[in-house]
């Protein structure tokens, strides 16, 4: 287990990749047609933003992960690889493009991400709420997923996007406890654990994600996963982090797929209802999979 070091100009490099995340890339019809759609309706997708591995696998699959309120964020992560900075407005047509998206495209699951908005009073929930709504009334045979920020803690605001009734209410931990201030530097480890716990008290499918590879400890991903399962998560995803720039933080350790299998099968056991984990997985991989879940009677559809 190592600690991670004070970003500087001179932060040395990820390590070489293994072989086991050299992937290749193939495009089919599915996906530009994916492409072409989000870029007409001036729509932001996680999938670019964040360059994602798996980009091309699920838009052929037809599920996509928009992301709302802008590309710029009013926090700044030390993994993440989207802008920070001063956002503008919201648009209030936003809610209704994304819906006539879905719609045109007839998309099977859609992702709803966001940047963080600490400088609204809301924090945006109301905006996320609305499209929510929207996208159910146009497009009601697409399941919803949204992948939320912790709005800083206010309760009203997760009351707020789960009345507007997700499939699923997504918040990601990241990291470890330990790692928290280096790694998301305006979050808290229990305040994330906190909306989670009251998402899952509105009745809502809960979910949440972290990346390993940041100088953590086999034991300390055990104990978010008990945390998680305590505050009642159903689902979690668990991948590789990479370094998008010598400007973040750099990867510790490439973890060996062994691992996250392990890391699996012990997630399951202590009580979560389905792990995705892998090197490739990203917080939206096969979100579809809930979907099929809930088909199968091992979650309760909200």
């Amino acid at each position: 287990m190592q600690a991670l070091p004070i970003l500087t100009d001179t932060t040395p490099a990820s390590p070489r990749k293994p072989e086991w995340l050299k992937i290749k890339i193939g495009h089919t019809k599915q996906f530009h047609g994916v492409r072409e759609l989000l870029h007409g309706q001036k729509l932001f997708t996680v999938c670019e933003e964040a360059a994602c591995p798996n980009m091309a696998e699920c838009w052929s699959r037809g599920t996509a992960t928009i992301m709302i309120m802008g590309d710029i964020c009013t926090r700044s992560c030390g993994f993440c690889n989207v802008k920070t900075g001063k956002p503008l407005p919201l648009d209030p047509h936003e809610p209704r493009r994304v819906a006539e998206a879905l719609r045109e495209f007839a998309l099977k699951y859609i992702v709803i991400t966001s940047v963080d908005r600490d400088e609204l009073d809301d924090c945006g929930a109301g905006h996320i709420a609305e499209t929510i709504r929207q996208c159910k009334e146009l497009s009601p045979s697409t399941r919803l997923e949204v992948l939320v920020p912790d709005f800083k803690g206010k309760h009203e605001c997760v009351a707020t996007v789960c009345e507007a009734g997700p499939a699923v209410y997504a918040h990601n931990m990241e990291t470890v406890a330990r790692l928290h201030l280096q790694v998301r530097p305006q979050a808290k480890y229990w305040r994330s654990l906190d909306t989670l716990a009251r998402a899952k008290r509105h009745g809502m499918v809960v979910k949440s994600g972290i990346m390993v590879g940041l100088g953590e400890s086999p034991h300390e991903v055990k104990q978010v996963m008990r945390d998680l399962a305590d505050v009642g998560c159903d689902l979690l995803t668990i991948g590789q982090y990479m370094q998008p720039s010598r400007r973040h933080l750099p990867v510790i350790e490439y973890v060996h797929p062994e691992q996250f299998q392990e890391y699996k099968v012990l997630g399951e056991s202590l009580g979560l209802t389905h792990v995705e984990s892998g090197p490739l997985v990203r917080s939206s991989y096969k979100a579809e999979t809930q979907e099929e879940l809930m088909r199968s009677g091992k979650l309760a559809s909200a």
